[in-house]
């Protein structure tokens, strides 16, 4: 058991990705962190940032993602459900998006959701191997999200 699955306190922002995996109950979200995540959502802990919206809306734009329902309906669907709660973008983190302490990619989406992760306290559940590797150097909590 590790530190976060032991912690009830522990606030878990959620990536895009792992967010449509969680609702879509898809397979690639690992049993370990679908276990962890029912448990935070019992508990209000699940966190979205304001940029997921915004991210989901344009992949569906692009043609990358296709959902079940209009994309505005989903979204208001799933930010409804006990448990999970939006991150509001506030300037601290607009602006700290933008002077992280270290060196990471240009993309907006993933620099706001690593500034919201460090401005709350919260422990980031995603896939994405780049941001999975910053954290693995100390720079904020981070959960690989198909364990």
């Amino acid at each position: 058991m590790t530190a976060l699955e032991r912690d009830s306190s522990q606030l878990l922002l959620v990536d895009t990705h792992v967010l449509i995996w969680m609702v879509e109950e898809a397979p690639r979200l690992g049993a370990r962190t679908a276990e962890v995540l029912n448990r935070a959502g019992w508990e209000n802990r699940i966190a979205v940032s304001a940029i997921t919206p915004w991210e989901i809306g344009l992949l569906v734009s692009k043609g990358r993602l296709q959902l079940g329902s209009d994309v505005m309906q989903w979204i208001r669907t799933v930010l409804a459900k006990p448990g999970i709660r939006l991150a509001p973008l506030e300037p601290e983190i607009a602006v700290a998006s933008t002077r992280l302490p270290f060196e990471m990619h240009a993309d907006p989406a993933d620099r706001i959701l690593v500034a919201t992760a460090r401005h709350s306290g919260a422990t980031l559940v995603t896939a994405d191997g780049a941001l999975l590797e910053m954290a693995g150097k100390g720079h904020f909590a981070a959960m690989d999200a198909t364990a």
